[in-house]
């Protein structure tokens, strides 16, 4: 039988005639084509879009934001099949925001179609503070619109995957629930009774104080520590 050498011999061994010939070596597949996110990937015809509305309070702006971030389906139908953001928009009434949203999304896109790690945005929005102050909504302080706009940010990416959801554990969970239903319990069978507090639907929160950690009014005083109801973060570790 002969055998065609296509490539260069760089080796060889004998055999001998009690030695088992050599399997044949099984020609190696190739890598599958996997498309990843980068700035030339073309914006197909049809995009997957979810909006995030985002309702400040009235000192800081009388109209509402609605924040549409569309995402790119990778490698459709296959093993590596996920979902990238592509393009944001934010649409508002407010006019007097109009060029710094602009110019907002625009940067924004365009991290997304360069690819890599873009997770890094939550952070640089959230470090964002307003010289005029901050606010509070739904029960967290919140330091300026831009940072708002970044906790919308890992919202999505915690939807479609990128980045796990923070927040405490399962044992942290059930350990902060445990507590807000014995300061509940300890509520209505005094103060709510005696009248001295009204009652309420998280009666924990009454004099709770600002959290450093999560930044929510959610700190309060229970076992001799200091503890946030929302984040677990305490003083005595």
């Amino acid at each position: 039988m002969t055998t065609k050498i296509s490539s260069k011999i760089v080796g060889y061994d004998i055999r001998k005639k009690d030695e088992p010939a050599a399997a044949p070596v099984e020609p190696v597949a190739p890598a599958a084509d996997v498309i990843r996110m980068h700035e030339a990937l073309e914006r197909p015809e049809r995009l997957i879009g979810s909006t995030y509305k985002l309702k400040t309070p009235e000192h800081v702006s009388l109209h509402a934001m609605y924040i549409t971030i569309n995402d790119i389906v990778l490698n459709e139908g296959t093993e590596h099949e996920h979902r990238r953001p592509f393009e944001v928009f934010i649409n508002s009434k407010n006019l007097e925001h109009y060029q710094w949203i602009v110019a907002l999304t625009l940067i924004m896109s365009a991290v997304f179609r360069k690819g890599g790690d873009i997770t890094f945005l939550v952070n640089e929005l959230r470090s964002v503070f307003d010289p005029r102050g901050g606010y509070w909504n739904k029960g967290k302080y919140v330091p300026s619109i831009i940072a708002e706009i970044g906790d919308i940010i890992e919202r999505h990416l915690v939807s479609i995957g990128m980045i796990a959801p923070s927040g405490p554990d399962a044992a942290t969970q059930q350990m902060l629930a445990d507590k807000k239903a014995e300061i509940a319990k300890e509520f209505k069978a005094a103060d709510v009774v005696a009248g001295t507090v009204a009652e309420t639907e998280e009666p924990w929160m009454i004099g709770a104080t600002l959290c450093p950690k999560c930044s929510h009014k959610a700190v309060v005083l229970r076992d001799g520590c200091q503890t946030c109801m929302n984040c677990g973060d305490s003083k005595c570790g």
